[in-house]
């Protein structure tokens, strides 16, 4: 399907015509939806369980194909949807156009869907819905501003992830220095999603501030990817990176697997005293990312160090080589707000699993629920008009910062009154036999884990800062 994805691309290039400042801004984080997969809970856990080891798959074997300073913070709303990420609204072009972009920060990419021939298969997630769905998408000819990225432009690289020229027609002209070949077509996997396009220099709208000359992905084709996706990685294509953050922070909302209109705050921040840390935050650093050829996203990474895990007060037995990135690439955890559930090697899941199943004495497993959800153990925590009791689950990080988790972010209660460990590892959805293989990051956070916490990622002094928040 790749070929013909790329030279649907490859013709679309003729609709296009030839074509530093401080910053501090609020912008709002919701909660993004694409129709819920179905109001049937079990269903909806399966599928984000589905999706975030699929999720899991990508990080850890990352493909990338293609031929593919005055007072200034910037906020905006970040809203929580039930099929799984957290979305923002952002305004591109000349006059502005704004969209929706899910906020990731396990990539380094910014796109939007692009052209009145925007194609997306597979976009809806409700079985009774089209499947081809009609979503917002940015038109370049409507823009002053639009304008194709030339092969020549060091930016191309970025698109590519690679120093070598993108040139490749202009080295059979006469006259290579005048050569006009815009940059090719990208092809960018996401896990269970992909999506195609061509790069654009666009101008990013900010309040009442404008970055010019922004790289954006225009894609014109679309797979299980309901919106735009902002790149908030470590690579230099990311938004933090091209607008120069000296740090970003957001609280997520609670997830009710939902629609909701509620939203927290995304704040980008480029103004921030050197060494200050901010109030009430536990910091950890981030760890140096593995350099693995081959293998350049697990540059993109955000990286912390875990140094154990308790149920209950009670040290979890993981195997040391898991806990630190070496340098094949594999082990080490990562924060990625781009997954739903949180990611545990089998060498790590199975005993944190036997933990819980061994402390909890006062519910019944859930045997047939494990089976609907594909989340394990699940217990039985109906009735008896009494509070839900389960082992605390704690994670303690380099740095002294430790993380005592809210039941509600490592169990989730559904039906009547079943709670299921909201952690997958490999071959775990539905008793099945998916394969995410050993290589890359062995744990990977994801933001079901996060929410109602306060999150700043300190990028000038290279740590992580966290506290308990409600998010409002």
């Amino acid at each position: 399907m790749s070929s013909r994805v790329l030279c649907f691309v490859s013709l679309l290039l003729c609709i296009f015509p030839a074509i530093a400042f401080a910053l501090h801004l609020p912008l709002t984080l919701t909660h993004f939806d694409a129709n819920d997969p179905s109001r049937d809970p079990y269903q909806i856990l399966s599928y984000l369980a589905s999706s975030s080891l699929a999720r899991a798959h990508h990080l850890k074997n990352p493909q990338i194909t293609a031929t593919a300073t005055s007072d200034a913070t910037t906020t905006t709303p970040l809203f929580s949807h039930s099929y799984g990420g957290y979305s923002i609204s952002l305004s591109f072009g000349t006059p502005p156009q704004i969209l929706p972009f899910v906020m990731d920060t396990g990539s380094d990419f910014v796109w939007f869907p692009c052209t009145h021939r925007y194609v997306c298969k597979n976009c809806s997630f409700s079985p009774s819905s089209d499947q081809n769905v009609t979503i917002p998408s940015f038109i370049p000819k409507l823009s002053s501003s639009s304008r194709l990225v030339g092969c020549r432009n060091p930016k191309c690289s970025w698109v590519h992830h690679t120093n070598k020229t993108q040139c490749d027609e202009c080295r059979n002209s006469l006259t290579p220095q005048n050569c006009t070949q815009a940059c090719p077509p990208y092809f960018l996997l996401y896990g269970s999603g992909t999506t195609a396009g061509v790069a654009l220099s666009e101008t990013l709208n900010l309040g009442d501030r404008t970055v010019s000359n922004f790289l954006v992905g225009c894609s014109i084709f679309s797979s299980r990817q309901p919106a735009g996706i902002a790149g908030f990685g470590r690579g230099l294509p990311s938004l933090p990176t091209q607008l120069k953050l000296h740090k970003f922070s957001y609280c997520l909302i609670s997830r009710r697997f939902d629609d909701s209109p509620s939203s927290s705050t995304l704040i980008l921040d480029s103004t921030s005293d050197l060494d200050r840390k901010t109030n009430g935050l536990i910091y950890t650093p981030f760890i140096k990312n593995p350099i693995v050829r081959g293998k350049e996203a697990f540059q993109v990474y955000y990286y912390v160090g875990l140094r154990k895990i308790t149920v209950g007060g009670r040290r979890v037995k993981v195997p040391h080589k898991f806990l630190s990135p070496g340098k094949n690439g594999n082990g080490g955890t990562i924060v990625d707000s781009g997954s739903a559930f949180t990611f545990m090697a089998r060498e790590i899941f199975e005993p944190l699993a036997v933990e819980f199943v061994k402390q909890v004495k006062n519910y019944s497993r859930a045997r047939d629920v494990e089976v609907l959800t594909g989340l394990r153990p699940c217990f039985d925590v109906k009735d008896m008009g009494k509070p839900v009791e389960l082992p605390e689950l704690r994670l303690h990080f380099k740095g002294g910062a430790e993380i005592a988790l809210p039941l509600e972010n490592y169990f989730a209660v559904v039906g009547e009154g079943m709670a299921c460990l909201t952690v997958v590892t490999d071959g775990g959805v539905g008793g099945g036999k998916a394969v995410v293989g050993h290589s890359g990051p062995a744990i990977v956070l994801g933001s079901f884990q996060m929410q109602n916490y306060y999150v700043e990622y300190d990028l000038r002094n290279q740590r992580l800062g966290l506290k308990p928040q409600l998010c409002i």
